[in-house]
């Protein structure tokens, strides 16, 4: 969904010093957003009191989309929440005078 906002930004003109112009913008903005799922952080060796992960490096479903299967990772066999979250979002503006 777009969205506009109109600015009034209060300028000087450069020939008389006392009048101000007013100028309208537009702007639009857009966010897109990538989620990948990296390393594996489960503890293996928790209930020994250790610490110990299995080197799993990066999410890999093991199941079709919408399965219960695309929440395991194909490599360690671990729920996708185990997995270290990266979000990356890209935000576009785009300002045009009208």
């Amino acid at each position: 969904m777009m969205k506009k906002r109109q600015m009034f930004i209060k300028q000087r003109s450069r020939n008389l010093s006392n009048t101000l112009i007013m100028s309208s913008w537009t702007t639009t903005s857009s966010a897109t957003s990538n989620v990948r799922y990296l390393e594996c952080q489960k503890n293996h060796a928790a209930n020994i009191g250790g610490y110990a992960v299995d080197g799993c490096r990066e999410f890999m479903a093991a199941g079709e989309e919408g399965t219960v299967n695309a929440l395991r990772c194909a490599a360690c066999d671990c729920h996708r929440n185990f997995h270290r979250k990266q979000v990356d979002m890209e935000v576009v503006c785009e300002y045009s005078q009208t």
